[in-house]
């Protein structure tokens, strides 16, 4: 496995310990300069609003999502390795966010009601997703039936998105970016795994 492998993640769902911390590092910097997070007003994000930033990381974009969102709305911060969850609970601290709650995910299965949110962020975490009709099977069951999944293609070609979209079968690609693709939930019969 290369560095860039290990430091990004392709289709490695779990990255080291090490990796995550030079990840988290990277990302500060970017957002000290660039202020990315602020992508999340091209979101369509309304007050009031219930959403999910799954694969949530170090938190980059829980501070803003909890501002947008406001008071009366809410924001799952989820993830598969324990140091995101570490992470996110020093930005909610930090910040004295009281409308964010860390999730730690286990496997493809995030322990959150049906049909809870009204958008689901999957920002820069999709190519590192090994089995994605799995996952986007478990995002479809977690997004309310209006809702909208906002995701982007992190560290892989635009093409390779769009097939595991498509071959999910659970997602109408609504709108296209140079930055995300919007996606709408399809409503079928829906076998389990």
């Amino acid at each position: 496995m290369s560095i860039k492998e290990n430091i990004f993640g392709n289709e490695m769902e779990l990255m080291t310990n090490i990796a995550f911390h030079i990840m988290s590092f990277m990302i500060d910097i970017h957002e000290h300069f660039s202020h990315y997070s602020e992508r999340l007003k091209n979101f369509d994000i309304k007050n009031g609003s219930t959403i999910i930033d799954y694969g949530c990381g170090p938190g980059r974009y829980i501070t803003k999502a909890s501002q947008i969102v406001g008071e009366k709305g809410m924001v799952y911060a989820c993830d598969i390795h324990p140091l995101a969850i570490k992470y996110v609970g020093k930005v909610i601290s930090k910040n004295k966010l009281s409308n964010v709650k860390p999730i730690l995910v286990k496997g493809y299965s995030c322990d959150l009601n049906d049909e809870i949110a009204d958008s689901i962020l999957v920002l820069d975490t999709f190519h590192m997703i090994k089995e994605p009709s799995i996952f986007l099977k478990e995002i479809h069951r977690l997004l309310k039936k209006n809702g909208t999944l906002i995701i982007d293609d992190g560290h892989q070609p635009r093409e390779q998105t769009i097939a595991k979209i498509g071959n999910s079968s659970l997602w109408d690609i609504i709108e296209e970016t140079d930055d995300y693709l919007k996606c709408i939930p399809i409503f079928q019969n829906i076998q389990t795994y």
